[in-house]
């Protein structure tokens, strides 16, 4: 194989560009602010943007000691450059997400493509960019995205000096910069999957002499100077509580014991890598065999030790989310294009045969629900059927069951093809076409519609209780949402300013809203009612909107 083919040229990275963005960005502006964690997020840095504090983070007056200042900055950022902040637009948000999938694909295409060609190049990149998992936290504004970009560019660039050690000193740059970066993104998170697979290389090889390429005594220094000067100041702003927080309560505490109701068993995640890692996941079941059979090779030695150890430590960590094994789909990429154009002479046993078989039966059953996802979650959310989604969760199945025979007769790159197209049309049909539609379920733009509608007032304060999504608080305002601790503390906060307030008040809660504002001398009308369920809970939800009654002589005058 000759260099040229082995590289992608610039119209192979626009062509992945432009099939990337029409993948991952239907969706982005149409679905709602998504509690909890995204709207979270969201406050956050609105409040950060407001304040034009940096260094600390809070959501309203809570500090949000959870993740370093790395991902608000980024939103900061997007938020400011699209002139949102007043708007409080979601969709700025979401950019550094996007960019950071977007990154990670093009990072998986050129390893994929310098180590097996560049039509494996392409589809290793395309395989992540169609993966399910992925789609949907390129459309929703966390640090997931932009995590899975730095470690792609550690990995990439370990794996250059890996492979060898003798090379340019961008490679140790990357992969210190990179380090330094998720450490902003996500704290040390970064570290479980790079310095997992560098320890798993050494003990296998019981080699370390290239080492040395890292250049340590210079890559240190880079790597604290990224990262070191906010934590110092993060230490002295929250006198230690940042750490306290979120290395000794959230990381720490996620290790032995599950948090935020996020359990499962270990083999969670392979018990879910089917769907998670769809379509993808059926080309790498099919390659396993191939990549042990060529473990002496070294970039699929590589492959295996970014895979399986991080692999391991998170199926024995308690608290379980299908996207924490994300940093690992890179790899799997490139092992399932490698399988499927450099496949070589290795026969599989009769009993990999057989696995292989179980397998594709249990991926093709999970075809069928990813296929079926849009029309039936519409129909369940809405009440009613689209044909158009109908149709396109037939053919998301045909696609799919298409790639699965071409892979058995042996038409390993149409297989991959077909599996990309069902893919695709999955996510988009998924995230850009159902998702947004779900009306049932997007309680928050209903109440602010009906706020903006009866409020009455240029600001109007908002008092809820049963309802207290950060969705609202995002899209409402942080410093106009007020968060009652029950119904009788939200007519007491009611009755402090009645003029420019409204209250959100649940079905199950209202006799005691309303005792307590009779016994207030409150006299309010009810102006809306929002029914529809809390996705974050289950809950069934019946809101009506009070404010303050209109007296007859102020009806006259038209003022409340």
């Amino acid at each position: 194989m000759t260099d040229a083919t082995r590289r992608l040229g610039w119209k192979d990275w626009l062509v992945l560009i432009a099939l990337s963005a029409l993948v991952l960005l239907p969706g982005t502006s149409s679905i709602p602010p998504v509690d909890r964690d995204e709207s979270r997020y969201a406050v956050a840095t609105s409040q950060m943007l407001a304040s034009g504090d940096f260094i600390d983070i809070r959501f309203q007056d809570e500090q949000r000691y959870l993740q370093p200042a790395g991902i608000y900055w980024l939103q900061s950022i997007s938020v400011a450059l699209t002139g949102t902040a007043d708007d409080r637009a979601i969709w700025a948000h979401r950019i550094p997400s996007f960019l950071g999938i977007l990154a990670a694909v093009l990072m998986t295409g050129w390893i994929a493509a310098g180590l097996y060609g560049r039509l494996a190049g392409f589809g290793a990149a395309l395989l992540v960019a169609t993966c399910f998992a992925v789609g949907f936290e390129a459309r929703i504004a966390k640090t997931d995205a932009m995590l899975l970009a730095t470690i792609t560019a550690s990995h990439l660039a370990l794996m250059q000096i890996y492979l060898k050690p003798q090379g340019h000193w961008w490679r140790p740059a990357l992969f210190w910069s990179a380090l330094g970066a998720g450490m902003m993104i996500k704290g040390p998170i970064i570290l479980i999957f790079v310095l997992l697979a560098l320890l798993a290389l050494v003990i296998w090889d019981r080699k370390f002499a290239w080492l040395g390429a890292l250049k340590p005594l210079w890559g240190v220094p880079l790597f604290l100077a990224i990262a070191l000067p906010w934590y110092v100041a993060i230490g002295i702003v929250s006198e230690g509580g940042f750490y306290a927080e979120a290395i000794g309560d959230s990381l720490m505490g996620k290790v032995g014991e599950s948090q935020q109701s996020h359990a499962g068993p270990p083999g969670y995640y392979l018990g879910l890598f089917s769907l998670t890692f769809w379509p993808g996941s059926l080309f790498f079941v099919f390659a396993g065999y191939w990549a042990w059979a060529n473990r002496r090779n070294a970039a699929t030695r590589y492959l295996i030790a970014w895979i399986v150890p991080a692999w391991i430590v998170y199926e024995l960590i308690a608290t379980k989310l299908p996207h924490y094994v994300m940093p690992v789909y890179p790899a799997m990429a490139c092992l399932a294009v490698a399988a499927i154009f450099m496949p070589g002479e290795a026969k599989a046993p009769l009993w990999v045969k057989i696995g292989a078989g179980v397998y594709a039966a249990l991926w093709l059953a999970a075809s069928g629900l990813v296929a079926a996802l849009g029309p039936a979650g519409l129909h369940w959310a809405e009440g009613h059927l689209s044909p158009l989604l109908v149709l396109a969760g037939v053919v998301i199945f045909l696609a799919a069951a298409a790639a699965l025979l071409l892979h058995v007769i042996g038409r390993r790159p149409m297989a991959l093809v077909a599996g990309l197209v069902a893919g695709g049309l999955a996510v988009t049909t998924v995230y850009g076409a159902t998702l947004p539609r779900l009306d049932t379920l997007w309680l928050t733009p209903r109440i602010v519609a009906a706020v903006d509608a009866h409020g009455g007032c240029e600001t109007t304060r908002l008092i809820t209780s049963a309802f207290r999504e950060p969705s609202l608080v995002y899209r409402h305002g942080p410093y106009d949402t007020l968060l009652a601790a029950d119904p009788a503390d939200a007519a007491v906060q009611f009755a402090t300013e009645t003029e420019c307030s409204l209250a959100l008040i649940d079905a199950s809660e209202a006799d005691a809203f309303l005792a307590r504002a009779a016994a207030l001398a409150l006299n309010l009308d009810a102006v809306a009612l929002i029914e529809g369920q809390n996705y974050s809970n289950g809950d069934a939800m019946s809101l009506t909107l009070y404010r303050a009654a209109m007296h007859a002589t102020d009806a006259a005058d038209g003022q409340p």
